[in-house]
Order: C-alpha cells, then sequence, then structure tokens
C-alpha cells in the first residue's frame, strides 16, 4: 500500500547554506527541499557542491551560514548521531566494513547497538528479508561480493528505521542485475513515505528513478526540474552551463598487423588478504584498437592493472609482450620505455602525491620522456611548462602548475593525469577506472581524448566497471570475474545484459570458451 504525504511537510529543508573552506566558497547559499516520500536528485559536476552539502545534513560538518529544517521544525544537526537521531541515514561510495569480521559484527560498530549478537542477526534477517535484501548475518564480509557488501551498508541503515536516505553513487559497483534490484528496493521505501537523496553522474538512471533534481554549479544552485520530463543532455547543460558533445567512436576495422599488448596465460598469486588470484589470464590489445575491461570491483581487475603496470611482476616474462618483447620481469620504468603509459584507478595516492605540485607531479611518469632530467639534475623549468600544457590542452580547472594536486576537483585531477600520459605519446595506453566519480562533462572529454589516442595508433586499454563508458568507446569487451578473464567479444555483437550476466559469474554465456581465463589470446 502506498503512503499518502501530500499533506507532510518537506521532510528536509535546507536553506541558504553556506560552507567555506580556505581558498574555496563550497556552498554559497544553497537552497534544498527534499519532500516526504519523495526521491530527489541532487546533480552537479565534480566540484560543484555536493559532497559538502551531504555532509552537511548528515552531521560531518556544520555549516558557517543558513538554516536546517527538519519535517517542518529547526533543527541543528552537529553530528552524525544527532543527524541519525533525527532519521537520516546515509550511505557512503566507499563502503566502510572490517573484512575479517561477520556482517552482524559490522552492524553492530557501525549503529552502536548494544544488543547481544544473535538477536541483532535475527533483526538483520528479518530486515534483508523484508527489502528483498538477502543476508546471511553471520558470513564474513570477506566472503561477499561488492554487491552484497552495499547490501550491508543498506541493511545497516535501515536498521535505524531512517526517514531520509542520502545514497551516494550506489550503483558504481553494481552489476545491471544488481542496480535493477536496488531501483526496486528505493522505490519500496519511497512508497513507504520514506525519502531518498540520490547522488549520481549516471543521468540515465536519475530519469528513470528520481521525481524531482536540485542542480548545482560552481557551489550555488543551477536550477531545479522533474528529470523525467529533460532530456540526458539538457541535464548535463544545467550542470556545466554548456552542451557538450558525448564521444562518438567510429566503426572498428579489423585489426591490423601484430598485437601491441599480448597477455599469454598470466597467474599470479595474491599480495593482498581475500584478494583473488589472477588464473590463467590471456588478451591481445591491437594498435588503433581500444580494449575494455569490464567487472565488479575486487574480481582481480586491481591486481591485473599491477601486473600490466610492472608493479608486481610476473613468474614467466613471457607472460606479458609488448609489442613482441617479454616483459613480465621488467618493472614499470622500463615498461615505460617500450612505449606503454599508464593511469591508475586511485588519484590521489597513485596517479599524483597530494601535497605536490602538479609541476612536481609530471616528474612521477613524464620526467624521462619530457627531458625533464639532465645530468642527474631535474630541469624544473621543464616541468613546469610540460604541466602548462596538459592544464591548457586539456582544460584542467587549476590555478595553474604550482597548485597542489589535493587543490583540484576529482575530475579535473583526473583530467591532468590522463593529460599527462596523452601528451607523452604512448604507443600503449593502460587506464584503470577513467572517469570514477568524474561528471558528465569531464568524462565526456576524457572519453574524446582515449578515442583520439587510438585513433593515433595507440592501442589502449580500458578497465572500468561503468558499463556505459565501455560501450561507449570500446571495440571489444572482456569480463573479469573472480580472478578469470572472459573471450573478448566485440562491443557490437553483446548487450550491456550480457556483460552484466558474465559480471555476475554466469560463465556458460561465453560460448568461445569453456569460461572465463581459458580463451586463448585473440
Amino acid at each position: 500500500m502506498t503512503v499518502s504525504v501530500s499533506a507532510a511537510p518537506p521532510r528536509l529543508v535546507m536553506r541558504g547554506i553556506v560552507k567555506r573552506f580556505p581558498g574555496c566558497l563550497a556552498n554559497d547559499g544553497i537552497d534544498l527541499v527534499v519532500e516526504a516520500g519523495q526521491c530527489h536528485a541532487l546533480l552537479g559536476e565534480n566540484g560543484a557542491g555536493k559532497s559538502t552539502l551531504v555532509k552537511i545534513a548528515s552531521g560531518v560538518l556544520s555549516a558557517d551560514a543558513g538554516e536546517i529544517f527538519w519535517e517542518g521544525a529547526p533543527a541543528a544537526i552537529g553530528s552524525p548521531a544527532a543527524a541519525r537521531a533525527l532519521g537520516i541515514g546515509m550511505v557512503f561510495q566507499h563502503f566502510s566494513l572490517f573484512e575479517s569480521m561477520t556482517v552482524a559484527e559490522n552492524v553492530a560498530l557501525g549503529t552502536g547497538d548494544p544488543s547481544p549478537l544473535p538477536a541483532l542477526a535475527a533483526r538483520i534477517a528479518e530486515v534483508s528479508a523484508r527489502y528483498g535484501l538477502a543476508l546471511d548475518p553471520q558470513r564474513r564480509i570477506a566472503d561477499l561480493s561488492v554487491g552484497e557488501r552495499q547490501r550491508v551498508e543498506i541493511v545497516r541503515a535501515l536498521l535505524q528505521d531512517p526517514k531520509l536516505l542520502i545514497m551516494d553513487e550506489p550503483t558504481s559497483v553494481l552489476t545491471p542485475q544488481e542496480a535493477q534490484s536496488l531501483f526496486g528496493v528505493l522505490r519500496r521505501l519511497v512508497a513507504e513515505g520514506r525519502s531518498i537523496l540520490y547522488i549520481s553522474h549516471k543521468l540515465a538512471e536519475i530519469r528513470i528513478l528520481c521525481t524531482a533534481a536540485t542542480v548545482l554549479r560552481g557551489g550555488r544552485v543551477a536550477g531545479t526540474c522533474d528529470p523525467r520530463e529533460e532530456t540526458a543532455a539538457s541535464l548535463g547543460r544545467m550542470m556545466i552551463g554548456a552542451d557538450f558533445a558525448p564521444p562518438a567512436r567510429a566503426a572498428a576495422a579489423p585489426a591490423p598487423g601484430e598485437p601491441r599488448l599480448v597477455v599469454d596465460r598470466l597467474s599470479m598469486a595474491p599480495e593482498m588478504p581475500f584478494a583473488p588470484a589472477l588464473d590463467a589470464v590471456s588478451l591481445a590489445v591491437h594498435p588503433g584498437e581500444i580494449f575494455g575491461i569490464a567487472g565488479v570491483a575486487g574480481n582481480g581487475q586491481a591486481e591485473l592493472l599491477r601486473a600490466l603496470s610492472g608493479e608486481s611482476l610476473a613468474a614467466v616474462a613471457e607472460a606479458v609482450r609488448i609489442d613482441g618483447v617479454a616483459v613480465g620481469h621488467l618493472g614499470p620504468r622500463r615498461r615505460r620505455a617500450c612505449g606503454m603509459g599508464f593511469v591508475p584507478e586511485e588519484r590521489l595516492g597513485r596517479g599524483a602525491v597530494p601535497d605536490m605540485s602538479l609541476a612536481d607531479n609530471t616528474l612521477l611518469s613524464a620526467s624521462r620522456s619530457e627531458g625533464m632530467l639532465s645530468r642527474g639534475l631535474i630541469r624544473f623549468a621543464r616541468a613546469r611548462q610540460f604541466a602548462e600544457t596538459v592544464i591548457g590542452t586539456f582544460h584542467v580547472a587549476a590555478a595553474g602548475p604550482d597548485a597542489a594536486a589535493r587543490s583540484l576537483s576529482g575530475g579535473n585531477l583526473q583530467k591532468f593525469i590522463v593529460g599527462r600520459e596523452i601528451l607523452q605519446k604512448p604507443r600503449l595506453l593502460i587506464v584503470g577506472q577513467p572517469t570514477w566519480g568524474v561528471d558528465a562533462g569531464a568524462a565526456a572529454a576524457i572519453h574524446r581524448d582515449l578515442i583520439a589516442l587510438a585513433q593515433e595508433g595507440a592501442a589502449v586499454l580500458v578497465v572500468s566497471q561503468d558499463l556505459d563508458e565501455l560501450f561507449s568507446i570500446c571495440d571489444r569487451i572482456a569480463v573479469m570475474c573472480q580472478g578469470r578473464l572472459s573471450a573478448a567479444r566485440p562491443v557490437r555483437a553483446t548487450t550491456v545484459e550480457e556483460v552484466g550476466m558474465l559480471m555476475g559469474g554466469v560463465f556458460h554465456l561465453d560460448g568461445t570458451a569453456e569460461g572465463p581465463g581459458h580463451a586463448p589470446a585473440p
């Protein structure tokens, strides 16, 4: 039965919210109204102020100015505990779970519930069954899939009986089938009269799920709308203030000549606890081709990227070859000398050093290829010049080459890291999660740059959890599951549903091989 909410006051009203950080006005007089029984989207580019606003609503941050009303009454949300007491729950994009502990133990830690574990486990089982979020309270987190881990986060929030549930990029780690299941859960919560504040860069799912949207741009409200009455293009225009063209990938020609990258039956034991082992992974990427690898996080993609970049060395040198040269036993610097470029999935920490300037960060990968070293000395002027070129060529919003990497928004830092690699003209570029958490405008720019590099003759390997991304830019696609890789298929010869089934471990759909990991390199 659907709950009538027409006479209810707004569930949450944030009026004139202002939040300043050193050198940044993150929220500049923002108004937000979330009605009872409504799924409300919060949209905006990276750096638009979304994360700051929801941190204020959930008690993580305090506003410098403005008012908050909860169900018609003034409210002071001074801490996450105060938010939970009002009825505000939050499911973050990045999980906060202890892998060695059980579901019930993680829920107890996250909620502070003093109930005996057997009683709490019974409540977990009851709530998960009620909403179709199947969970075994006794299972260890390490034994759960990423989709099951998200269920733990959602059930943990639902156990506190929230009236408003804030969800940050909830489908970024889900298969298409898991995403559809989540949508069903959210619709049921809304039908019960609960409110959802939904943050996502996937405009198609916003238009399917949400009945209202507030769009932020530059820390201010750029507009409000009913996303069901908008197109993805019009929503994107509201977010970035201009039209942006999605990338156009021409029909792929037959792969010419020898492959640029060959991975031949690569097997590696896991280096980290609970990580999967790589099991006879084989693939080949040709010049001019964009090859995509899909998969739910935690299925061996990170381990494969380390093996391809040279951070982890293969037992057999011939297991990884670049232009016919065995490089499995070579480290990152020597693989770069063979023409490889690499963009790691972690922007801060691996792709860039947070406290170093952009100019100094160019030294991480471009010091030799761009002539930044001379007789053992660093040519800092050359590093600054190269950083300025990256900033200008790839339209990076930054104060200049002396700006610290951490001062950039996620999308602009990603554009800088991708641009740093592309300007070195690699013959092979390996990219992990190229547009993770990146807004639509920045994502379109990164996609165009990758397509242009492939059109110039480079081989490009993209590892991503975003199927829309892979289907829009790739020529062929394979799926990583439990450390194994399916046979590659032309993108035009498969569907999102088929790839989603492979991501979920349904291997029999892979008709060209006995199962993932056993196909020869094409």
